[in-house]
């Protein structure tokens, strides 16, 4: 299974949540930004306050290389329940002792060659098909609604500048510039931190750096201006 991953992605993402994004398959250990495709919730994969059958002194996660995930359905009131417990030792999960063959492994990739090839083009297929109703349905790229241009002295754009702005949502981490300052094209002017990754802000003129929009530490939308450079 292959998904799309949001763009932009979710401020906030509840523990225990379960997401795939491309090919991958993730379990949100403690609340934070994310943009994987919810699939369902389940228990801790972190226990740092206990140790317990699962979680050992000096071992505080569940999974480990090459463990393979089963999930069943169950209710709302049954997995709170299943959480509580876990932690404290008191519910137990099945846990087999398997060993991968590699040789076998290749074995069964060659037998299935033909038609996991039919397979693949499909999917290509379909999802270049997918990105094309995006762009009739004008899905394909993020305008925030979010009003940033509040009447007030900061937001005045000098005279004959050019205005570089956030191609992002998230929150200024550093600004690299000072007012005043020479720029050159390709220069970066800010830091910005999304989905728990840094993004630069670099600078499509020359000039000189007239006015920063923005401080370190603030919230930030896409769109929203950065800084302005005049000649």
């Amino acid at each position: 299974m292959v998904t799309t991953k949001y763009n932009p992605a979710r401020p906030w993402t509840p523990e225990n949540a379960v997401g795939i994004g491309g090919a991958y398959l993730c379990v949100y250990g403690m609340e934070d930004p994310g943009g994987y495709q919810f699939v369902g919730r389940t228990i801790q994969m972190w226990n740092p306050l206990r140790e317990t059958e699962y979680f050992v002194k000096g071992k505080p996660w569940l999974l480990n290389f090459f463990d393979r995930i089963k999930f069943y359905p169950c209710s709302a009131d049954e997995i709170l329940k299943f959480r509580e417990d876990f932690l404290r030792g008191e519910f137990r999960i099945d846990i087999e002792e398997t060993t991968f063959h590699l040789g076998e492994y290749k074995k069964y990739l060659e037998s299935i060659k033909e038609s996991a090839s039919q397979f693949k083009a499909h999917q290509e297929a379909s999802f270049e098909a997918e990105r094309q109703r995006w762009i009739e349905q004008g899905l394909d790229h993020f305008v925030s609604d979010t009003d940033n241009d509040e009447a007030s002295d900061n937001d005045t754009v000098p005279d004959g500048c050019e205005i570089m702005t956030a191609p992002i949502p998230g929150s200024v981490w550093k600004i690299t510039v000072n007012e005043g300052s020479k720029i050159k094209k390709g220069d970066v002017l800010a830091v910005l931190e999304s989905m728990k990754m840094e993004f630069t802000v670099e600078s499509e003129y020359d000039g000189v750096l007239k006015k920063i929009f923005v401080r370190t530490g603030q919230q930030i939308n896409a769109g929203q201006m950065i800084a302005a450079i005049g000649g």
